[in-house]
């Protein structure tokens, strides 16, 4: 069996898009993406974003300290613009606005076509499973660094 090359998105310059339906369970009664679920679909971009840079997200750690660390979320801005609907297809798109000695921070948007639902700024920090911050190593600074653009606005 063949993998499917799009599960994931795509990478398309300095972008990461990743394409999701909206199903039932996204909506609420009145047919409208619930709001938290828009953080969900964001997770699922940063997650595929890594993934396709070659990251694996379950193993971390710092060589040097050997301690197994995760990236968990320690900041997020949103900006709700419109409302996403059942059976829409929208794109998650994104970009890494900066990388840190411990943190990344990704500007996200949540679009339908080229209009905008949504608009985050999200930062994680990368820890260590005792909780302490880790100096985010050279593996995935250099997958990252093309990737960053200051000038980029969200």
């Amino acid at each position: 069996m063949s993998e499917w090359p799009d599960l994931a998105g795509r990478i398309e310059g300095d972008t990461h898009i990743l394409p999701v339906r909206v199903y039932f369970e996204d909506t609420d009664c009145g047919g409208v993406v619930y709001h938290a679920n828009f953080l969900k679909f964001c997770e699922r971009g940063r997650s595929d974003f890594i993934r396709l840079l070659g990251i694996d997200a379950t193993n971390l750690a710092d060589p040097e300290q050997g301690e197994p660390a995760i990236f968990i979320v320690r900041r997020v801005e949103i900006d709700f613009l419109k409302p996403g609907r059942m059976d829409d297809v929208l794109e998650i798109v994104t970009t890494c606005a900066e990388i840190g000695r411990a943190s990344l921070t990704l500007d996200q948007q949540v679009r339908r076509g080229d209009q905008p639902l949504a608009k985050a700024k999200v930062t994680v920090v990368l820890v260590s499973s005792s909780g302490k911050p880790q100096r985010i190593g050279q593996l995935v600074r250099g997958a990252l660094q093309r990737f960053v653009n200051p000038e980029r606005e969200t």
